[in-house]
């Protein structure tokens, strides 16, 4: 059986189940899930129309109403990626920048 390298999209990993999408890495401190709330048929294919994003911290010692960071709605399953991959490069930069730094 050949090896099948896993769906990403700008550098990050994109796990699907059903209408239902993680995307990120879940050893960094956020990740964005993604729910797709209804399709459409464009060209006989259906195609995901409305999405909703929620940007979850990984820190699983708090509640899961604590770890939502944000929430939002797109139209269509490319501008959900692209408004995504920016929440997640802003949030985990903010990370860093208040990250403690280690003593050497």
């Amino acid at each position: 059986m050949a090896y099948t390298p896993p769906l990403t999209y700008k550098g990050r990993a994109l796990v699907r189940c059903k209408n239902e999408i993680y995307y990120g890495n879940m050893a960094d401190p956020y990740v964005v899930f993604m729910q797709i709330l209804s399709t459409k048929t464009e060209n006989d294919q259906e195609v995901a129309d409305r999405v909703h994003l929620t940007l979850l911290s990984t820190d699983t010692s708090l509640s899961p109403k604590n770890r939502i960071i944000k929430q939002s709605d797109k139209n269509g399953l490319y501008n959900a990626l692209d408004f995504a991959a920016i929440l997640l490069d802003r949030q985990l930069s903010d990370a860093k920048k208040t990250a403690p730094k280690a003593k050497n």
